[in-house]
């Protein structure tokens, strides 16, 4: 297991000063790449989480049209963005612009936004995903935006679990 701090990056804490842990109904989480950006929703009461789609992401910026239908067909009262910082906890590049994107979707939706640190979720979504092809519970083949969306969720699913 590899040593990494545990502490809480303080542009991350500055972020989500005014956040609140104590969102009710329906969540949407995102998780920030530079091509793609994966998307899960779940349910605060229900404590549940599911992948939901993947959201393209150009040189241009994030189709702003598809997270804008999205908001609009779930309503939802939180938004989470995951923030990649590194394993000793410092911020880098992907930290920054995970910080923008979470931003600009704070500005643009109206939605509290927290971000999420989300270490190694991409990789502990791979796993999740090579062990349900070893168990037969998944018999298609392993996609970067299925990864990306379990990723999503897997953001989602962590901060439904230090809320409650």
């Amino acid at each position: 297991m590899p040593e990494f701090d545990t502490g809480e990056p303080q542009e991350l804490a500055d972020f989500n000063k005014n956040g609140s842990k104590n969102a009710k109904g329906t969540l949407i989480a995102f998780d920030f790449g530079q091509k793609r950006i994966g998307v899960a929703v779940g349910e605060s009461l229900l404590g549940n989480a599911r992948g939901l789609t993947v959201v393209a992401h150009s040189a241009s910026g994030p189709d702003w049209l598809a997270i804008d239908k999205i908001l609009r067909d779930w309503h939802p009262a939180l938004l989470l963005v995951g923030y990649p910082c590194n394993m000793d906890g410092s911020p880098g590049e992907m930290s920054r612009l995970s910080l923008r994107f979470a931003s600009e979707l704070r500005e643009r939706s109206g939605i509290p936004v927290q971000a999420i640190d989300e270490r190694l979720s991409s990789s502990e979504a791979l796993d999740l995903l090579r062990e349900e092809r070893r168990s037969g519970l998944r018999k298609k083949r392993i996609s970067r935006g299925l990864i990306d969306q379990e990723a999503a969720r897997l953001i989602l699913q962590q901060w439904l679990g230090e809320a409650s």
